[in-house]
């Protein structure tokens, strides 16, 4: 991988950190830099589409903590192939 220098400035004591759990860890102290940018870029990432593209069909009200537990015990009961309602 292809990588760009940058430079950043950091609070000394996050420093001292960073070199301390790069001396434990046994790695670089730019590779746990490396992984913190990465984090970063990710949690910021703008995604193309929405965690949750699709719609489902309901009520149009919350379900009942019975119905929910039926939908799912015939959801599992689907995907097993079993009509016992135990485990496989």
């Amino acid at each position: 991988m292809s990588m760009k220098r940058t430079n950043v400035y950091a609070d000394p004591e996050d420093l001292a950190i960073i070199k301390e759990a790069a001396k434990r860890r046994g790695i670089s102290e730019a590779e746990i830099i490396r992984q913190a940018i990465h984090l970063a870029a990710m949690a910021n990432r703008v995604w193309d589409e929405p965690l949750f593209s699709r719609t489902f069909a309901g009520p149009g009200r919350p379900l009942s903590k019975a119905e929910v537990h039926d939908t799912v015990a015939e959801a599992v009961q689907g995907d097993t192939g079993s009509d016992s309602g135990s485990p496989a």
